[in-house]
């Protein structure tokens, strides 16, 4: 499984693998069951793990970079029932995340995400696009043509300026009681 075709769908706890989208929602499989349901865009938003930053003291960083810190720490992760102990692994581990925009729910989200990832042996790393060679094509300038004003065919008569513009007219029946 792809670590690009994993998304956390608002409203179900989890992770999911989106197995096809539609314009009013998305086919997606629960990494914990396997089950496999469809999720309405009308009642449920979609998160790329991909996309998803967190707030640190400086700049947002990737989700990524957090599982990455977990992972390089080697500490036995934090039961997600005691957000104290939670809070705490995360400023041992990730210090520079900003403690005053992510709530306790998102720590403890994260770290049941990281363990549902090493359950299933998913690779936690973000898809690299393939750098194209810019090809830089040089132009010589155009000659600049300079435009003349047309003038207008149609001049006002003075009673025409002074003449009141008429209101537009609804057509619509006043309603009687």
């Amino acid at each position: 499984m792809e670590y690009s075709k994993l998304v956390s769908v608002s409203g179900l706890p989890g992770l999911y693998e989106l197995i096809s989208s539609k314009g009013d929602g998305a086919v997606v499989r629960s990494l914990d069951d396997g089950s496999t349901k469809f999720a309405a865009t009308r009642s449920h938003n979609f998160s790329h793990l991909e996309s998803i930053e967190v707030y640190t003291q400086r700049e947002n960083v990737n989700l990524v970079d957090i599982f990455n810190a977990i992972e390089k720490a080697g500490d036995s992760l934090p039961d997600t029932k005691d957000e104290k102990a939670v809070k705490k692994y995360f400023e041992k581990v990730y210090p520079e995340l900003d403690f005053e925009r992510v709530y306790g729910s998102d720590m403890k989200k994260m770290v049941k995400w990281y363990e549902q990832l090493k359950k299933h042996n998913i690779e936690i790393k973000l898809t690299e696009i393939p750098e194209e060679p810019i090809e830089e094509e040089i132009k010589e300038p155009e000659p600049v043509k300079e435009e003349k004003k047309a003038k207008s065919s149609k001049k006002e008569t003075e009673e025409e300026k002074e003449k009141p513009k008429k209101k537009a007219t609804s057509t619509r029946k006043k309603k009687t009681e």
